[in-house]
């Protein structure tokens, strides 16, 4: 089930057994589709399911890799047309509470048998890191200054250098290499070194 993102409804935050976070969405997706038309309103009461993502970049020997994980583990983003809880208002909001929470894997929503809505700035702001970091991978930094590493790009690929700088907004390395006895300064990326 494809959900679009809205900002209209209220806005929920499910505990859920860590790890589990994607497995749970999944579940809950499959769960609204597989409802027949006489619950049709429940499908329509449940306006998205969403677990914000966050990618990192890591070097680990001379190889790139990318991991991707959920950015607030433990933790689903439930989108309802109304206000839900044990004691909602409106009944379709007391039956789309029970229904998250008989989810397997749902421990409870925040706020327990009281679930609190987001605000809207909450909202944008959770899955704006998401948005912004799965465009923008975020390198893992494991050097520090002083530390030796070997340079895998560029024309000096396999020389030994020395870190004297990290710039972390740039994501960029400032090193002295040495050529024919002289040491020489050198910028790269965070992606073009390896540690020794």
């Amino acid at each position: 089930m494809q959900w679009e993102l809205v900002m209209t409804g209220y806005w929920y935050i499910v505990q859920v057994y860590t790890g589990h976070e994607k497995k749970i969405q999944s579940n809950l997706e499959r769960r609204l589709a597989s409802k027949s038309d006489s619950d049709r309103e429940i499908r329509d009461e449940i306006l998205g399911v969403n677990v914000p993502m966050s990618t990192t970049v890591k070097n680990e020997d001379g190889k790139r890799k990318v991991r991707t994980a959920p950015t607030y583990p433990g933790y689903v983003l439930i989108n309802a047309q109304h206000q839900v809880g044990p004691h909602a208002d409106s009944e379709i909001g007391r039956k789309s509470w029970a229904f998250v929470q008989e989810t397997p894997g749902v421990m409870n929503f925040l706020g327990n048998a009281n679930p609190i809505p987001l605000s809207e700035e909450d909202v944008e702001r959770m899955l704006a890191t998401a948005t912004v970091e799965e465009e923008a991978p975020v390198p893992e930094i494991t050097f520090s200054i002083g530390d030796k590493v070997r340079v895998i790009e560029g024309p000096f690929s396999s020389f030994t250098a020395e870190i004297l700088g990290i710039d972390t907004q740039r994501q960029r390395l400032s090193l002295s290499i040495t050529i024919f006895g002289r040491s020489t300064p050198l910028e790269l990326g965070f992606m073009g070194v390896e540690r020794l």
